[in-house]
C-alpha cells in the first residue's frame, strides 16, 4: 500500500511537470506577437506548387569584349617625358596622353625644311622657265622638267607632313603626342615618364568602352550534354553578391582550352552602370528547361541554417508563428522544393525572418 502511493505521488507530479512545461511553452508561443512596426518589414510569400526548376551552377570569369578593345604600341621610339592620364581614367578620342622626345621627329623635322626650301628653289625656276618659254627661249621638254621638279618636292614633303600628323607632332615642344584613338576607358598602362621605348613595342596602352562585357564560363566535359547557345543565365559576383545579372549564352568553344582542360562559353553582358569589373570572378546560374514535376515550393531566401539545420518561419497570425525545421526534397539557389514537411497555400516569412527567428527562439527557451 505505501509503495502503490509513492508511485502514484511521484506520476502526479512528473503529470504536473510535463504539463507546466507544455503550458508554459505555449503561453511563451503566444506571447510573442508581430507589432506593427516589425511587421511593416517583413515579406511573407505563400507557398506554390510549381515544376522543379534544373539548374546548373558553374564559375566563369568577366574579361574584356575583343570587339571593342584598341590596343595602342607607338609606331617611334624615344623616351617618354610626360604621361597624362592613369589606369582606370576615362579619355574621349583625340586627348593628349602622353608625349615622346624622339630622334625621329628630329629627322621628320630637317628633312621638312630641306624640302620646303628645294621647293622654294624648284619654284623660282620654273617661274623662270615659263617666262622663257612664253619668250621663246626654252623648250617645251625644259618646261615640262622644271614642273616635275616641282611636283616630286611637293609630294615629298606631303609625304613628311603626313608622317609629322600621323605622330601628332608639336613644334612648340619638339616632340611626338601620343593620342587617344578612341573614346573609352584606360584598362591597362604599360608607360611611365623617363620610360624607353621602340617603336612596335608591346602596346604601350589599352582602352575599352566597357558598355558590354564578356562573361566566359568554364564548362567541364561532364556538363556538355546540358549546355548549348541561347540558354538563359543568372550571373552573381563577389563585389554584388546580393545582386543578379541576367544574360544569355552567345557562343561556345568547339576546343578545350589547353590549361584548364575546359571548354569556353561566352556571355555577352550590357554592363551600362560599370558593374561588371574585367578580372572579376563570377557564379554563373544556368536555367536549364523545369521538369514534369511539380512540388511545393517557397523561395530559397526563406531558410535559416542554425546548429547544423534547416528552419523556415511559417505566418499563421500575428500570434501564431511557428519554427519549423525542414529537409526540401530538390534546393536550389531560387527555390526550396518539397513532397512533404510543406504544403502548398501555407505561409512563409522570406524576409527579415532572422529576427522574429530569434525572438521567437528566445521566448521559446
Amino acid at each position: 500500500m505505501k509503495y502503490t502511493f509513492l508511485i502514484a505521488a511521484t506520476t502526479l507530479v512528473l503529470a504536473c511537470s510535463c504539463s507546466e512545461k507544455q503550458d508554459t511553452a505555449k503561453r511563451n508561443t503566444e506571447n510573442f506577437c508581430l507589432n506593427a512596426q516589425l511587421k511593416e518589414k517583413i515579406e511573407i510569400e505563400t507557398v506554390k506548387k510549381q515544376a522543379v526548376a534544373e539548374n546548373l551552377s558553374l564559375t566563369g570569369n568577366i574579361t574584356y569584349n575583343t570587339d571593342d578593345v584598341v590596343q595602342f604600341s607607338s609606331l617611334v621610339g624615344g623616351l617618354i617625358t610626360n604621361t597624362y592620364f592613369s589606369l582606370g581614367d576615362y579619355v574621349k578620342k583625340g586627348n593628349v596622353l602622353a608625349e615622346i622626345k624622339s630622334t625621329e621627329l628630329n629627322s621628320l623635322q630637317a628633312e621638312r625644311k630641306s624640302l620646303e626650301a628645294q621647293l622654294q628653289v624648284a619654284n623660282r625656276q620654273l617661274q623662270s622657265v615659263q617666262s622663257m618659254f612664253n619668250d621663246g627661249i626654252a623648250s617645251q621638254s625644259e618646261l615640262v622638267q622644271a614642273n616635275s621638279e616641282v611636283n616630286v618636292l611637293k609630294s615629298s614633303l606631303e609625304n613628311v607632313e603626313q608622317n609629322l600628323s600621323l605622330y601628332s607632332a608639336s613644334n612648340e615642344k619638339s616632340v611626338f603626342q601620343i593620342k587617344a584613338p578612341v573614346t573609352g576607358y584606360i584598362v591597362s598602362k604599360n608607360m611611365s615618364p623617363g620610360m624607353q621605348i621602340a617603336a612596335n613595342d608591346s602596346p604601350l596602352f589599352t582602352i575599352s568602352n566597357l558598355s558590354k562585357v564578356w562573361v566566359m564560363v568554364n564548362v567541364y566535359p561532364a556538363n556538355l550534354k546540358d549546355i548549348h547557345e541561347d540558354m538563359e543565365v543568372t550571373i552573381t559576383t563577389p563585389a554584388y553578391p546580393n545582386q543578379t545579372f541576367t544574360g544569355k549564352t552567345t557562343v561556345i568553344s568547339q576546343v578545350f582550352d589547353a590549361e584548364e582542360h575546359v571548354l569556353k562559353a561566352r556571355i555577352v553582358m550590357d554592363n551600362t552602370d560599370l558593374k561588371l569589373k574585367p578580372g572579376l570572378t563570377a557564379d554563373i546560374l544556368i536555367n536549364k528547361k523545369d521538369s514534369d514535376t511539380k512540388m511545393a515550393a517557397v523561395s530559397a531566401k526563406a531558410l535559416i541554417f542554425d546548429n547544423n539545420q534547416n528552419y523556415i518561419m511559417v505566418y499563421k497570425d500575428d500570434c501564431h508563428i511557428e519554427r519549423r525545421q525542414i529537409n526540401p526534397t530538390v534546393k536550389n539557389r531560387d527555390f526550396l522544393y518539397f513532397e512533404n514537411g510543406l504544403n502548398e497555400g501555407e505561409k512563409v516569412i522570406v524576409k527579415n525572418h532572422l529576427l522574429i527567428y530569434e525572438q521567437l527562439k528566445a521566448t521559446n527557451e
